[in-house]
């Protein structure tokens, strides 16, 4: 290696450095902390100042382009859902339908579907109460519906876009959106079912927890929604985009290839989807027109910090490019299919240990692997299941640095030592077996 590759190599690890110091020692927000350690890269891998800033200005723009408007829809989207009470009467359906004793399996089907339109803590505030009626009911352990719940929620959120972490992925390395929902939904469900319903049962043998004391407050509202337009609203976008992810591989050029690419585009996709959502969830819900703006309006002030961040991530790509770094590491890791995604999964998971967010985590591991693969003879099947690596290993081994830890101590009334055996090894689990799944079928696609 020489002299360069040592300065390059010096660069990125400090950088790296740089942004896990700013965020944990100082707390820096993780959005600005990332502009800093990127600064930092193109200035010790001998940039010149202008260059760097030109190189911010290319990276935020290319990602934003698109990342800005598919979380900004899909944020307006989950909270129309949200408020019209879906995710509740959903629940209530899939319990109706398959029986108590099944409700484990409910429990998991319903967080696999409302984390599609609905952030994870929104989802899992929504549907506590009636995890704790079923607790009370059967008299099991509360383990036993939580943690499939929980898992379901938690896959999706990772790995099945519009969710802002696999979108914001997909769009750093390249990857195609609708073979990112088909893998998304293939790795997924097999890991869910591992970490969801087999490990809950063998925890709520183990250890009972019982649901807080009834309130008034968790009560489960019983909703008169007809769920065939919820199921249907929720499928449209998903549908919409593999449609057109196939029609590029089945279809030649033509009339309908076109409307096809037009219609299942993510930014028609799901304005489609809000407008369905607007209508049938609000206005025939009996919501004002000035309400549903309200709640569109409102939905968007969480999703600017995450197309922030994604922005800045976006940047950080563009600095270890534009630096020769990425290249440096795409020839280091040559000749070997696995190598990306194990650098990917190890990097991701390191980012989620250290600093807590899975979404920072994604996004910088994901500015990472984009420069390492930018010269990689990777097929699009490959990208896509590269970013359910990169999902994978944010996933693994939340503990006490991480919000969704202490959300979930909370609301089942764990102890620290109690969430670290459940949640924790939880969603170690679903990271692990999702990241096994992927890289196997990178062999064979």
């Amino acid at each position: 290696m020489d002299m360069i590759d040592l300065q390059l190599l010096f660069a990125v690890l400090a950088g790296i450095g740089i942004l896990l110091f700013l965020i944990l020692h100082f707390k820096i927000q993780a959005f600005l902390a990332l502009l800093l350690s990127s600064i930092a890269v193109g200035l010790m891998a001998g940039m010149e100042p202008t260059t760097i800033m030109d190189s911010i200005k290319t990276g935020m723009g290319n990602t934003l382009g698109f990342v800005a408007t598919v979380v900004g829809l899909g944020a307006i989207f989950g909270a129309i859902l949200e408020q019209s009470g879906a995710a509740g009467a959903l629940a209530n359906f899939f319990l109706k339908k398959m029986g108590e004793e099944k409700a484990p399996w409910a429990m998991t089907i319903t967080g696999f579907i409302v984390a599609i339109p609905v952030f994870f803590d929104v989802a899992f505030i929504i549907l506590v109460p009636l995890i704790y009626s079923l607790q009370r009911k059967s008299g099991k352990s509360l383990y036993l519906f939580a943690i499939p719940l929980l898992a379901g929620l938690a896959a999706t959120h990772s790995f099945i876009p519009p969710t802002p972490g696999p979108v914001a992925v997909a769009d750093i390395l390249g990857a195609d959106l609708g073979l990112v929902i088909l893998f998304g939904f293939i790795v997924g469900i097999p890991a869910v079912i591992i970490s969801g319903p087999l490990l809950a049962k063998r925890l709520a043998e183990q250890t009972y927890i019982a649901a807080p004391p009834l309130e008034e407050e968790d009560k489960v509202k019983t909703l008169n929604l007809n769920l065939a337009p919820v199921l249907a609203i929720i499928a449209v976008p998903i549908v919409l985009i593999v449609l057109n992810t196939m029609s590029k591989t089945w279809l030649e050029t033509g009339v309908l290839k076109n409307w096809l690419e037009f219609f299942g585009h993510p930014f028609s996709a799901l304005i489609i989807a809000n407008l369905l959502a607007w209508y049938f969830m609000g206005i025939r819900n009996g919501y004002s027109k000035e309400a549903l703006s309200e709640i569109s309006t409102k939905s968007l002030a969480p999703a600017g910090i995450i197309i922030l961040l994604t922005g800045a991530g976006g940047v950080f790509k563009q600095i270890l490019m534009d630096t020769g770094t990425g290249q440096m590491l795409a020839d280091a890791f040559a000749n070997n299919l696995s190598s990306p995604f194990i650098f990917a999964f190890v990097m991701a998971a390191l980012m989620r240990v250290v600093q807590g967010s899975a979404t920072v985590a994604m996004i910088t591991s994901a500015g990472m692997t984009a420069a390492l693969i930018a010269s990689a003879d990777l097929s699009s099947a490959q990208l896509a299941l590269l970013v359910i690596a990169i999902a994978s290993g944010a996933t693994v081994l939340s503990h006490v640095n991480d919000s969704g830890f202490w959300l979930i101590n909370r609301y089942l009334g764990l102890s620290v030592k109690q969430t670290f055996r459940s949640w924790t090894v939880m969603t170690t689990l679903l990271g692990i077996s999702s990241f096994i799944i992927a890289i196997i079928l990178a062999y064979f696609v």
